[in-house]
């Protein structure tokens, strides 16, 4: 007798009843994968619909879903959103975002370039990058967590006429990440190599640049909530923002409010790493003030090699330690 014959009728009524439930399980999934696929379509569908009654042109193209069984993939081949009232136009090339069945709150997301934008007050822009991914951790009301991370930034101008463009930007590595901090919202963010053309800065100089920050805006969770355009009443705490290039070194750091008439309240700290090479970068970039700033820096360079100092403003009065250095415009 083998030992299969050996086994007793339990163990194969139990086996039996196993395959059944994982084969129920497969099917209500199946089922679930499908019917949320059918209602992201159905869903994409009366959300352009709307817009398009409201006057705005909006599209996925080709929108797919597919990834079936292991993930959860939405794709089109290109984004566009018009509305001619606000004479208001974008456009970026496709679009394609995962979520895998074993994280399905965590979706990935890659975006192809161009991005072309055109609004009221701003020249028409053309953004490209070589690389640019979005990750989320999701949950309701607002996902703990965006990120954003591009490789071969680059920006210029996109004239609507037979006119030469200009180049603005570009940037090695760029990334920046929003997240949820109870009624706060904290960012983190940095880029590399980041090259602005002269033409774009009448004709100014400026270095490769390297930056990073790291802020909280405080009661963001409000503000994206009812989507304030008004920067009047919020205020900011910045950790560090940070300028290199080379040896030089500036950062920021300390809280900044603006008032309810648009006024700007800060109690902010300079830090310098390497006066006279801060000097040298600022010296090109404003030629005109350039023996200005070479005697200015020339006395903070006596302080050390790292010197730091307090900038105040006060009700849009901005003073860099006791030297007034004017008042800065309301902001809207």
């Amino acid at each position: 007798m083998t030992s299969t014959d050996e086994r007793p009728p339990n163990f194969r009524r139990r086996l039996f009843w196993l395959a059944a439930f994982i084969a129920v399980l497969f099917a209500l999934y199946s089922a679930g994968w499908f019917y949320l696929a059918d209602r992201v379509r159905t869903e994409a569908d009366k959300a352009v619909a709307s817009l398009n009654v409201n006057g705005i042109e909006a599209g996925c193209a080709n929108l797919t879903v597919s990834g079936y069984p292991l993930s959860f993939a939405i794709s089109c081949d290109t984004l566009a959103y018009e509305d001619d009232a606000r004479n208001v136009a974008a456009s970026t090339g496709s679009f394609n975002a995962v979520a895998e069945i074993t994280q399905p709150l965590s979706p990935v997301a890659d975006l192809r370039g161009p991005l072309r934008t055109s609004m009221p007050g701003m020249t028409p822009l053309w953004i490209d990058w070589d690389k640019l991914r979005a990750d989320a951790k999701l949950s309701w009301p607002l996902p703990r967590r965006v990120a954003l991370k591009a490789e071969g930034l680059s920006g210029q101008t996109d004239p609507a006429d037979n006119s030469d463009p200009v180049e603005l930007f570009y940037a090695g590595k760029a990334a920046g990440q929003l997240q949820p901090n109870g009624l706060d919202i904290g960012y983190v963010g940095s880029f590399n190599d980041l090259e602005i053309d002269a033409d774009a800065i009448g004709g100014r100089v400026l270095p490769p640049l390297d930056g990073s920050g790291e802020a909280t805006l405080k009661n963001g969770v409000a503000l994206i909530r009812t989507q304030s355009k008004s920067l009047r009443g919020q205020s900011v705490d910045i950790a560090k923002l940070d300028l290199s290039s080379g040896e030089a070194r500036i950062t920021v750091s300390g809280p900044l409010s603006v008032d309810a008439e648009g006024l700007i309240d800060a109690e902010l700290t300079i830090k310098l790493r390497d006066p006279k090479a801060v000097a040298a970068i600022l010296g090109g970039a404003i030629p005109e003030r350039k023996s200005e700033i070479e005697q200015g820096f020339a006395g903070l360079a006596m302080l050390g090699n790292e010197p730091s100092m307090p900038l105040r403003i006060v009700k849009g009065k901005a003073s860099l330690g006791f030297i007034p250095l004017g008042k800065i415009k309301a902001v809207n």
